[in-house]
């Protein structure tokens, strides 16, 4: 399935669960909301609490959890805050780097849904 078309459904989906739902709620609510959405309303292959493991010299020096894991190729994490800060984008491509994964949304379900897009690997726009 092509990136984008993952991305946007995704998105899509952001959106149609904050409609329902609203701000306020623990990001755990939404990200079960969201999964939910993905799997049932658009039949995406979805994991939640996808284990991140880090490694140091070839040996594990940690595990984190990333909320979601769709179709194999995009992180997403979920935040339930008021705005979107550069620590939660760090731990995002903190993520995609110790999966070797290239994309990533970062999403936001405060006042109104804010997605950020994150890739693993930094190109400057011409």
């Amino acid at each position: 399935m092509d990136i984008r078309l993952v991305t946007e459904k995704i998105i899509g989906c952001a959106y149609k669960v904050h409609n329902f739902l609203g701000s306020g709620f623990l990001e755990k609510v939404y990200e079960n909301a969201l999964a939910m959405e993905l799997r049932d309303g658009q039949n995406l292959n979805v994991k939640t609490q996808y284990p991140i493991t880090v490694f140091y010299r070839d040996r594990s020096v940690g595990e984190y959890f990333s909320d979601l894991l769709v179709e194999k190729m995009v992180l997403v994490e979920i935040k339930a805050s008021l705005q979107i800060h550069r620590e939660h984008e760090a731990q995002l491509v903190h993520y995609l780097t110790a999966t070797k994964l290239d994309h990533g949304l970062l999403i936001n379900f405060g006042p109104s849904v804010e997605v950020r897009h994150k890739y693993r690997t930094y190109s400057k726009k011409e």
